[in-house]
């Protein structure tokens, strides 16, 4: 008798955890600066940080990543 294999399809969702937060940075895209805020809590700490280089450095340009907690789960 030969081995059977069964699969079976099963729908997830994936939704932001409130409770995980989100972290806000900014990096500096000009070329040769490198600086970056360092991840914080609140949006506005790091689009603070990326007006004052830009007043220090008159660099303008500007990468931003928000990052949160999410956790999928079963839909059964």
């Amino acid at each position: 008798m030969s081995p059977r294999t069964v699969y079976r399809h099963v729908t997830h969702t994936i939704r932001h955890v409130p409770e995980g937060g989100i972290t806000y940075e900014a990096f500096c895209v000009t070329a040769g600066c490198g600086a970056e805020s360092g991840a914080h809590d609140e949006q506005e700490a790091a689009q603070d940080w990326a007006l004052r280089h830009t007043g220090r450095t008159g660099h303008d340009l500007f990468r931003r990543i928000f990052t949160d907690h999410a956790q999928v789960t079963r839909a059964e």
